[in-house]
This record gives structure tokens, C-alpha cells and sequence, in this order.
């Protein structure tokens, strides 16, 4: 396996200047030649930083979380089941990139990639598996057995620790958004099976009991084991939520919906797939908006200072046992770029699924003071934009890139925001060693060799970002 990715890596870059040249004669009287060939150059850097990301980072024993470049070696530390999710997202990425290029009338990249990136999209679902494991749930309705992913992988598939809170919502919602992505690109409907079922499991963590004004609380917590709601809990499910209501619009398709009455009773009834899922779109982006939107337009962390404690309460309905409503008294914790970016890519689906102009103006306001929260110009070097980098930044600040793709065909303005991620990967591919870009795209390379090591999670977003760009740099043209 090792010396079949090295030797992909060897034609990739011969590969692409070929496929390059062709492009540059196919659109030269296109009035599109420059935007055409940029999504050529990325959709290559793609590639080239992914194939060179499952090399350094994957074994037999599974994904390692640190890559020293200066040293080709690996950290005996794992990847959590976040980490590992960001090799799908770069797969589905650059999957999506190679059939928007065919589309667009260059099948060559397509043509020589696709396949095996869809076999390898095979292979790391089948090994997430090794995040696998079973549990009970007490929740808000319900008390029921569930197979979803831990946080750490296990010793052998199915098996890893799932309990209280030692799994967390937030990565199955990530996991959910890749597997609808994987089942809009290949058609398999295990993708969209398991979606589903992931997606039933977080929404049975919404709080859905009354205050009184007999109004749902609402909200998502970190996980089945915390009480504190957070932006990272609840914004990432919008999207996914759009895209199931989307897929199932017009269908007569029912699911079993779960909820409290107005006398504390737990209750049923059969709803519509796409009411179902529009409406718990809606009721997760309004909440997240309403407690967490903060007064300079970004959004804060978390919802905490949890009243009387912190700890999972519980109580008795009827002889049942059910989760109880925990009081929270404010909102808090720094402003992260992904909680921004989440609710741009919520805002931008909820506005295409339904036309309310609302969710545009808001995706108009958050664009517009998340670059100015976050993007600062010059302040590293001259005509960038700096992005924060510390902690797992990096990540973040992918996800904030998406949200600005996600609401480009509705709002081209942020045309702006969109090409500072390009202007940065561009500088940050002089520093490419061992096809690795540096943590910092700006600077480069650290002096201290062991700030040099490189997070696996970092590595495939930069190759999304590029995977991304590309499908930006193709389709952009339609929205003008």
C-alpha cells in the first residue's frame, strides 16, 4: 500500500502539469481560462497533500495523530474519532472536486482519480468501525440501546467505550454530514442508513421539555454525559438536517417522533420525513441563534453556569425514568471560527430549502463581522489575512471557509472571504516538505523542530480546502 500511494504521489505532479496544459488549450476562448486553471492547480494540491496525509498518518494499527516531516516519523498517539473524520472530509472533498471537473468538461482528472478515491472512502468507513460501541440511554423521552461512535478508538471493531461522556454529539453530526456527502456522491444508501440513524440518536439529545410558558428548552448538550450546550453541539446539525429534508421533500416516507406534552407526559406521533427534518433544522439553528448569538455578531461557545450543578439529572414520569431539564444560566466561552461557520453554512441551506429571506440576512450579517472578528490584514505579513492558528484553529478555520462557499451563490460579496483561504494555502504551498504544509501557512516552519510536527486532522483540511476551491473555482461562474 505504502509504495503504491509513494508512486501516486511520483506521477501526481507530471500528471496534472499534463492535464494542466489541456485545460489551459480547452478554455482559452471560454472568457473563463484563469478560474478554470486555478481549479485545476487545486484540485492537484489536493491530491497531492491527501495521498501524502494517508501515507504519513495511517498504518495498520490506524491513523496517528502527529506527522514530524523533518523525521518521517509518526506519534504513537491515535487520532480521535474527530481526527479520523477529516479523512473523510478530505475523500468526499476532493471526490466532489474530480466530478465537478467532469462536469465541467475535463474528465482527465476524474477519470484517473475517482476510482480509487471511492475505494478508499470504502475503506475508511469499514475502519471506523474501531470507534464503534454500544450502550443504554436515558434521555429526555426514552430509554434505549444505541451503536454510535466514541471519542477514542477501541481495541477491536465494535467495541471502543461509549458511555456518559465518553461519546459526544458533536462527533457524530460531523460524521453525519460526511455520510449524507458520501451517499450524494456514490448513491449507496448504507451512507444514508447509518445518517439517519446517527441523526435519530443526536436529535434524541434535544431537550425537548417545557418551561412555563410550555416552550421546549431546547438545545443540544455536548453529549449524553454533559449538561452545558454548546455552539459545536447544535450548529453543525442544521446543515445535515436541510439536507435530509431535501432528500426526502415531496415523499410520504413517516418517522416516529418523540415529544413532551404539556403534563410532562412522553408522547408519539408519525410525521412526514422532510416536516420532521425542516423542522428540527429550523428549531436547532433558532436556538443556537437566540442564546448564543453574541452583540458583536459572533457567536459564543458555549451555554453554561449550570444551576445547581453540573451533574445529568433525572426524573420519574408515570413510573418511567426520563433525563431532566438542567437550568443554565449564560452564555459564554470564546468565540471559535467554526461556531460561526456552522451557522453561515445552516443559514445558507435553510435559506435555499425554505426562501426566507431571514436566513440570508443573517448569513449577510455573520459573513460580514465574522471577517472582521477574525481576519486580520497584514498582521503576520503584508496583504494576508490572518486567521487565529492555535489550539485545533486550523480545523476551525475550515470549517469557516465552507460556510463562506456555502453562501456564495446567494450572497457573492463574500467573494472577498473566500479568496484569503486561497491567497494563505497559496503562500503556505512554498513551505510543501515531504508533500506536508506547515501548521502555520504563513510563516512556514518553526526553528524548534518539535513545533514542526503536523496535526493529521490539519493536513486533510488543507487538502479540503483545496478540494473545495477547486469546485468554487468551476462553479462560481453560474452564480455571476
Amino acid at each position: 500500500m505504502k509504495k503504491k500511494i509513494i508512486l501516486v504521489l511520483l506521477t501526481i505532479s507530471l500528471f496534472c502539469h499534463l492535464v494542466w496544459g489541456e485545460t489551459n488549450r480547452s478554455v482559452v476562448n471560454d472568457g473563463n481560462g484563469s478560474a478554470d486553471q486555478m481549479a485545476v492547480q487545486n484540485m492537484c494540491r489536493a491530491i497531492q497533500i491527501a495521498d501524502s496525509a494517508i501515507l504519513h498518518h495511517f498504518t495498520s494499527n490506524g491513523m496517528a495523530r502527529y506527522y514530524y516531516p523533518r523525521t518521517d516519523t509518526r506519534s504513537g498517539e491515535k487520532a480521535s474519532v474527530w481526527m479520523y473524520t477529516s479523512s473523510i472530509e478530505a475523500v468526499n472533498a476532493i471526490l466532489r472536486g474530480l466530478k465537478a471537473h467532469k462536469e465541467h468538461g475535463n474528465a482527465g482528472l476524474y477519470e484517473a482519480h475517482f476510482g480509487r478515491y471511492a475505494g478508499l472512502l470504502d475503506t475508511l468507513y469499514a475502519n471506523l468501525a474501531w470507534y464503534r460501541g454500544t450502550f443504554t440511554l436515558t434521555s429526555y423521552t426514552q430509554t434505549k440501546e444505541w451503536s454510535v461512535y466514541g471519542v477514542d478508538r477501541g481495541r477491536a471493531k465494535g467495541t471502543a467505550r461509549v458511555e456518559g461522556i465518553y461519546n459526544v454529539y458533536d462527533d457524530q453530526q460531523w460524521l453525519i454530514r460526511e455520510m449524507l456527502e458520501s451517499y450524494k456522491i456514490t448513491g449507496n444508501d448504507r451512507y444514508l442508513e447509518e445518517a439517519e440513524y446517527l441523526a435519530s440518536y443526536v436529535l434524541d439529545g434535544w431537550d425537548g421539555t417545557l418551561d412555563s410558558n410550555g416552550k421546549e428548552h431546547g438545545g443540544i448538550t455536548w453529549g449524553p454525559g454533559y449538561v452545558t450546550k454548546h455552539s459545536c453541539s447544535n450548529g453543525p446539525m442544521v446543515s445535515p438536517l436541510v439536507w435530509l429534508y431535501e432528500l426526502y421533500k415531496g415523499d410520504q416516507a413517516t418517522i416516529t417522533y418523540l415529544y413532551i406534552d404539556t403534563d410532562g407526559r412522553r408522547k408519539t406521533r408519525q410525521l412526514r420525513k422532510d416536516e420532521y427534518y425542516l423542522q428540527f433544522a429550523e428549531a436547532v439553528y433558532q436556538w443556537q441563534k437566540n442564546h448564543l448569538l453574541r452583540d458583536d455578531g459572533v457567536y459564543h461557545d458555549m451555554m453554561g453556569g449550570c444551576d445547581p450543578n453540573c451533574h445529568v439529572a433525572y426524573e420519574t414520569i408515570d413510573g418511567i425514568k426520563y433525563r431532566r431539564h438542567n437550568h443554565l444560566r449564560h452564555a459564554g466561552g470564546k468565540a471559535y471560527t467554526y461556531n460561526c461557520g456552522t451557522m453561515l453554512s445552516g443559514a445558507a441551506d435553510l435559506y435555499r430549502a425554505t426562501g426566507e429571506s431571514v436566513y440570508l440576512d443573517d448569513a449577510k450579517k455573520l459573513s460580514g463581522a465574522s471577517f472582521s472578528y477574525f481576519a486580520k490584514m497584514g498582521t503576520t505579513i503584508p496583504g494576508h489575512y490572518t486567521y487565529p492558528i492555535g489550539g485545533f484553529s486550523n480545523w476551525f478555520n475550515g470549517v469557516l471557509m465552507r460556510g463562506y462557499v456555502d453562501v456564495y451563490p446567494s450572497y457573492r460579496d463574500i467573494g472577498k472571504c473566500i479568496d484569503s483561504f486561497q491567497q494563505n494555502l497559496d503562500h503556505g504551498y512554498q513551505f510543501l516538505y515531504r508533500g506536508t504544509l506547515p501548521s502555520d501557512l504563513l510563516q512556514g516552519w518553526n526553528v524548534d523542530e518539535e513545533k514542526n510536527k503536523t496535526e493529521g486532522m490539519f493536513s486533510f483540511t488543507f487538502a479540503a480546502e483545496y478540494a473545495i476551491l477547486a469546485q468554487y473555482q468551476l462553479e462560481k461562474g453560474s452564480c455571476l
